[in-house]
């Protein structure tokens, strides 16, 4: 069951944009909410960045992983159930 409560609102601080004057009319004939358009799409971007981020600052890890998997790995093929 889900919680009929929405969540809090965040504080809004409004922004001058500059955007293709094709794609802004396209946008309000198909009445796209440009703000909330945004906010998504400037949400997926910044979790974007935080991945690479993330990749980046333990490369070193990963890479020690792998390399130990590449060789202690065939120890324990036979022992997957799936």
């Amino acid at each position: 069951m889900s919680d009929p409560t929405p969540p809090p609102a965040r504080p809004r601080r409004a922004t001058n944009l500059t955007v293709r004057g094709d794609l802004l009319a396209a946008a309000r004939e198909a009445g796209i909410n440009l703000s909330a358009t945004l906010e998504r799409a400037l949400e997926e971007e910044l979790a974007a960045v935080k991945r690479r981020q993330w990749r980046r600052e333990h490369a070193g890890a990963i890479e020690a992983y792998n390399e130990y998997l590449g060789q202690h790995a065939p120890a324990f093929q036979g022992a997957r159930t799936f």
